[in-house]
């Protein structure tokens, strides 16, 4: 078992964990940015679109590069991500 550096959650590979700690580093980037660019926007708002962002890279690096259409793909598949997570008992 692998855990993330981030949000501690546990993987079965070093690989799944490394990946998750780079999606969860990239959606705080996003979210950063939504913080900066758009006033008056919320803390969990930016928290949600970055990690909405970061989840779907590849589909939106797909519609910047010419298949704007791709963007209507997010949300229609399950996410896989997830299955690889193993919950941490909560902390008291």
């Amino acid at each position: 078992m692998w855990k993330c550096d981030r949000d501690e959650a546990m993987f079965d590979s070093k690989k799944s964990a490394d990946a998750h700690d780079k999606m969860l580093e990239l959606a705080e980037n996003f979210s950063l940015l939504l913080e900066k660019q758009i006033e008056g926007i919320s803390e969990k708002d930016a928290e949600n679109i970055g990690l909405l962002l970061s989840r779907n890279k590849d589909i939106l690096v797909a519609a910047c590069r010419g298949k704007p259409e791709s963007l209507l793909d997010i949300g229609s598949e399950p996410e896989q991500e997830e299955s690889n997570i193993t919950p941490l008992t909560a902390k008291a």
